[in-house]
């Protein structure tokens, strides 16, 4: 399929999506809602791909949405409008594959959101992340969901009520993102992440993270009784006893592709 605001390539079992509006600091658009929307749903059902990286094109990994679009009749018309600039972060959190952002420059409102939704991020030295809709009379409604579950609730209500840009090192220290690196290697670092869980039991890390977001909505005792039965489930499959084979005669595991 041939997208006019994004890039889309596979590495090896990694597919890799670029969000490619540069002269347009890499703004949301319906189109690139869509098109960000439906790589997703595409690399989702490509049982070659097992994880997914984002990145941006030019100066930054994402500006937010495309203002200039803003004007329009009705609360009809906005409420569809947001649908389709949130439908990848929803998308995001129920996929079975896991998804790593990895960002550079700028990350402010929903590119900020998006960092937040993925599973993982790595940012470059010098990035700045804000959910800055507040300075212009607005509010980051959609990115709030995904950064207060990253955040607790005072660090993602200063980021929410400030708009203020956070360096990529306090990121770091919060637990917003999971590595800093020099610019220069950004890719190079979300690649061996990538490849690091590429190799891992396909079904085991699909199983693994579908569990933990249902389990981390439940109150203990019955996320604990959950992730039970979801490891007990994870005990019969097939890769469980080829990975213990291959740990046992110190070789590499042969998974089945799911």
């Amino acid at each position: 399929m041939d997208f006019e605001t994004i890039i889309v390539e596979q590495k090896n079992h990694v597919g890799i999506i670029t969000l490619n509006r540069p002269d347009q600091l890499n703004t949301f658009t319906t189109t690139l809602a869509g098109e960000l929307n439906q790589a997703l749903v595409d690399m989702e059902q490509d049982k070659e791909i097992r994880v997914i990286i984002i990145k941006g094109n030019g100066r930054v990994f994402c500006a937010g949405i495309d203002v200039s679009v803003l004007p329009m009749k009705s609360i009809l018309e906005y409420r569809q409008w947001v649908r389709e600039m949130e439908k990848a972060v929803l998308t995001i959190t129920h996929m079975l594959k896991p998804v790593i952002v990895a960002a550079h420059g700028v990350a402010a409102a929903n590119g900020a959101g998006l960092l937040a939704a993925a599973d993982l991020a790595i940012v470059a030295e010098g990035t700045r992340i804000g959910t800055t809709a507040i300075n212009v009379g607005l509010f980051c409604m959609g990115p709030a969901v995904p950064v207060s579950r990253s955040l607790g609730r005072k660090l993602a209500l200063e980021m929410l009520l400030t708009g203020d840009f956070i360096d990529a090192e306090r990121a770091e220290r919060i637990g917003l993102v999971n590595k800093v690196v020099p610019q220069d290697k950004l890719m190079d670092e979300a690649m061996n992440l990538a490849t690091k869980l590429a190799s891992k039991s396909p079904i085991a890390l699909q199983m693994g993270k579908q569990a933990f977001y249902t389990m981390s909505d439940m109150e203990f005792d019955k996320a604990m009784e959950y992730s039970d039965e979801i490891f007990a489930e994870l005990c019969t499959i097939d890769d469980a006893l080829e990975g213990v084979n291959a740990f046992k005669e110190k070789r590499e595991p042969v998974w089945k592709l799911r």
